[in-house]
């Protein structure tokens, strides 16, 4: 990442460790290792604080089926939501079928909440505990994984957020994001501009030998970028600052939709969870706190996303919006029905006389 006087050129690559025969781990990888990590830490300390029924040991069985649901949820949702011809794709290399392609990115965070779901549904029905504060748990524990999950999206320099208006495009704030892979699209306008950047960078330079091994040239549909628009993009992430300082005012200048989003999923989410369930609370009454709160910051957030290309989208509402609808739709429905419930309350981060009545 380069910051500019003018705001925050994307120069960052998405394998933190290479491991040689085309294996690397990558900082996607990481995020979700550290996100399945901090759920863990929560849901021990809850149990160590007998907030729950869950004992400790059976912490670690109940984490390996939720990643066992963000995993599989996450790729299958994104794959019928978003790409299904990845379902009859086949290829030669490892691991052959389009929908396992994982390496390449791809995860849609509703799904891997349908698949949390579904795992703690099964879960909860083998140790006899109410599925409702097994819900509780997960989703609670969930919020710092989808905040990492959207600074990982940064990383990747993938779900850009939309355009800032004309009118800031002349002297963008310092927070506004540009992108080098901006240059290889195909209406790129400022190609004359780019020519002459190329022809002061010698293809032999350390910058653009380093941007190929980080970045190399992504590929968009059987497009030729050409020649200028390759090199000079390889010298950005190659970290040559004088080629950045002179591409960067020909890049345009767009929300930061990654860091909105990792502010709003992962900090703001469990704020108000937190609060929520800062005493005793029957089964199922956070989970349906969790959709209310979560679908509605995807609602207000997904205003600044750009609209991925080809995705269903109902006038105004895009899939995503959609999906967040439905999941306020059935917060309040799962709020609704639990509280009228005549069960014992669950949970609670801090110890509390719970009132007769009391939802």
């Amino acid at each position: 990442m380069t910051v500019l006087a003018e705001s925050v050129l994307h120069t960052l690559q998405p394998i933190a460790i290479r491991l040689g025969g085309g294996f690397a781990i990558r900082w996607y990888g990481i995020s979700y290792a550290l996100g399945f990590i901090a759920a863990w830490l929560i849901m021990r300390w809850m149990s160590r604080m007998r907030r729950t029924p869950i004992t400790v040991e059976q912490v670690g069985d109940l984490l390996t089926w939720l990643i066992g649901g963000v995993l599989i949820g996450g790729r299958v949702g994104h794959v019928l939501f978003y790409e299904q011809h990845l379902l009859w794709t086949v290829s030669g290399e490892f691991p052959w079928w389009g929908l396992l392609f994982i390496h390449k990115g791809g995860m849609s965070s509703h799904g891997g909440i349908l698949g949390v779901f579904l795992a703690c549904w099964w879960w909860s029905r083998r140790h006899a505990i109410p599925v409702g504060h097994v819900l509780d748990m997960a989703g609670f524990s969930a919020c710092p994984g989808l905040g990492l999950g959207r600074l990982a999206n940064w990383v990747n320099a993938e779900l850009w957020g939309k355009p800032l208006p004309e009118s800031m495009q002349a002297n963008p704030p310092w927070w506004s994001v540009k992108y080098p892979e901006q240059l290889l699209q195909s209406d790129f306008s400022g190609t004359n501009a780019l020519s002459a950047i190329a022809q002061s960078i010698p293809v032999t330079s350390d910058a653009v030998v380093r941007g190929m091994q980080i970045a190399p040239i992504p590929v968009r549909g059987g497009v030729d970028h050409g020649y200028a628009a390759d090199i000079v993009y390889a010298a950005c992430y190659g970290g040559d600052a004088s080629v950045q300082s002179k591409v960067a005012p020909l890049l345009t200048a767009y929300w930061p939709s990654n860091f909105i989003q990792a502010t709003s999923d992962g900090v703001v989410l469990f704020a108000l969870l937190a609060i929520v369930w800062l005493k005793p609370r029957k089964p199922g009454v956070i989970t349906g706190c969790f959709f209310m709160f979560y679908g509605s910051l995807r609602l207000g957030t997904e205003q600044l996303r750009e609209i991925d290309v080809g995705v269903f989208h109902l006038g105004p509402l895009t899939l995503p919006m959609l999906l967040s609808l439905l999941m306020v739709a059935g917060g309040l429905c799962i709020v609704w029905c639990s509280a009228r419930r005549n069960v014992p309350h669950m949970g609670g981060l801090l110890p509390s006389h719970v009132p007769s009545g009391a939802v």
